[in-house]
C-alpha cells in the first residue's frame, strides 16, 4: 500500500483562503471522466483511481491555497528541456501568469485531471497565461504518449533525470505529491497551489483569474 507523505502546507495569514477538496474524486466527475474514456481504449489506471485505489500516484489530502499577495515568497526561476527537445525558461514567460502542473503518466489522477487542463488553458490561450508540465518520471516519449493520448497541446519539462524543475520550487513550496499544479502570478511567485487532482476546469480558472486581475 502507498504510504502518503507529509504535506507541510504553505503558512497563510488570516487573509489567507483554504479551501479543502476531501476525499475521492465524486460521482459527477467520474461521469464526466466516463464520457470521456468511451472514444478510447479501457483505461485501468483510471479505473482503479475512480474506485478508490490509489495505486500509482503519491497520494495527499486534496487541499487549496491561494497565497495573500503580501505574503508571497520570491519569484521561482526555473526550466528544463521539454518532450519536444525544445529549452525553456521561466524568463519565457516572465510578465504572464504561469500555471505548473507535475504529473507523470502511470499517475491515475493525472489522466483524470489532464482534460481539465487542457480545458483551462485553450481558454485563457492569448490572454496572457503560460502553461507547462512538468513530468517527474518518464522520458520523453512516453510523455509525449500521453500528451497525444490525452490532446495536450502545452508542453512538458523532462525532469526525472535531473530534477532540475522541481528542486528549484523546493523552498517555495516542496512538491510532496503527485498530482501538485501551481498558479504563479505575473512576477513568477506562487500566487495558489493545489495538492491533488483538479476536480473541475472551474476551480483552476478561477485562480487563474484571481491572479490575472492583481495589479502588482
Amino acid at each position: 500500500m502507498p504510504v502518503a507523505p507529509l504535506v507541510n502546507p504553505i503558512r497563510s495569514g488570516r487573509r489567507s483562503r483554504i479551501r479543502l477538496v476531501r476525499g475521492a474524486i465524486g460521482a459527477a466527475l467520474a461521469a464526466v471522466v466516463a464520457v470521456g474514456l468511451t472514444a478510447c481504449a479501457p483505461d485501468p489506471v483510471s479505473d482503479s483511481f475512480l474506485s478508490g485505489d490509489n495505486n500509482g500516484y503519491v497520494a495527499a489530502d486534496g487541499a487549496i491555497v491561494e497565497i495573500p499577495v503580501a505574503e508571497r515568497g520570491e519569484p521561482v526561476d526555473f526550466g528544463g528541456v521539454t518532450e519536444a527537445g525544445e529549452k525553456f525558461s521561466s524568463a519565457d514567460t516572465a510578465g504572464q501568469v504561469t500555471v505548473v502542473n507535475f504529473w507523470y503518466a502511470g499517475c491515475a489522477p493525472c489522466r483524470v485531471e489532464a482534460d481539465f487542463l487542457e480545458t483551462v488553458w485553450q481558454k485563457f490561450d492569448g490572454q496572457g497565461v503560460s502553461f507547462i508540465g512538468v513530468n517527474t518520471r518518464d522520458q520523453a516519449d512516453t510523455a509525449k504518449a500521453f500528451s497525444d493520448e490525452y490532446s495536450i497541446t502545452y508542453p512538458s519539462l523532462i525532469d526525472v533525470d535531473t530534477a532540475e524543475a522541481k528542486l528549484a520550487f523546493a523552498e517555495a513550496v516542496p512538491i510532496q505529491a503527485t498530482p501538485t499544479t501551481l498558479v504563479l502570478d505575473k512576477q513568477g511567485r506562487v500566487a495558489a497551489r493545489i495538492i491533488g487532482p483538479i476536480d473541475s476546469p472551474s476551480i483552476l480558472s478561477t485562480l487563474v483569474k484571481d491572479a490575472l486581475a492583481e495589479k502588482l
